[in-house]
């Protein structure tokens, strides 16, 4: 989704604990509201909702003969794929998933957008101190290709993926994985993500959830999980990450 108050239209996960940069000494710099920022990627650091709707409603259209209902798809993101499929069809799953994985890796250069000042942001987070991570459901080779297509691969030091964890959002598994790896603790770090699941996962986590309005989740069910804020934007984000 476009960010209209910034205008904006392969690595393996390390275990190596992250080094936090020095606080910048100008008097205008701003300090992290906490020591630890982990982001969610779909929706949250690149714009890949597109890329994915259209995935599954390819997959559906091949291996089922008709669509799905978007907002059924929309509320999947966020979570593996093949346990949405195993949900939808558990009997053809494995060709879902197979039929989803080759369309969207054909289509992930074409379709796939960064969002305008999410780079600018994770640089300001670094200076300002925080160790930034990304906990992702996704699987860790296209979720090193996003970061890599985005401009991002620098900028996030720790990326968690499916494979790191047996378990899953809105299990807190992910979560708490990339705090450890950024020598971090729970009680002073942020998860940041546009799902429902997301905002479920950090509570679990013991950490703060922030919600963003800019990718799949509607903003209504963002503010029903009782996150500690949801952003409208990457400024409104911003300003509740650097006080």
């Amino acid at each position: 989704m476009t960010d209209p108050s910034t205008d904006p239209t392969g690595r393996q996960p390390s275990a190596t604990p992250v080094t936090r940069a020095p606080t910048t000494d100008q008097p205008d710099a701003r300090r992290p509201s906490w020591s630890t920022v982990v982001f969610d990627l779909d929706g949250t650091l690149v714009d890949s909702i597109g890329l994915i709707v259209a995935s599954y409603q390819h997959a559906f259209r091949t291996v089922l003969g008709h669509e799905q209902d978007e907002a059924r798809i929309r509320a999947w993101i966020g979570q593996p794929l093949i346990r949405c499929f195993q949900e939808a069809s558990p009997e053809h799953a494995d060709a879902l998933f197979a039929t989803y994985t080759e369309w969207n890796e054909a289509n992930t250069e074409r379709l796939l957008r960064p969002y305008a000042g999410v780079a600018a942001l994770l640089r300001e987070l670094t200076a300002a101190g925080a160790a930034v991570a990304c906990a992702t459901s996704k699987r860790a080779e296209p979720a090193a290709w996003a970061l890599r297509l985005t401009g991002l691969t620098d900028l996030v030091p720790v990326l968690v993926t499916m494979e790191d964890t047996p378990r899953h959002k809105p299990d807190p598994a992910p979560l708490a994985l990339a705090v450890a790896r950024c020598a971090g603790v729970a009680a002073d770090a942020a998860y940041v993500g546009d799902a429902v699941v997301d905002l479920q996962a950090a509570r679990a986590a013991g950490m703060v959830g922030v919600g963003v309005a800019w990718g799949a989740g509607e903003r209504a069910e963002l503010e029903a999980a009782d996150p500690y804020a949801v952003a409208g934007s990457v400024g409104h984000l911003r300003s509740i990450l650097l006080g």
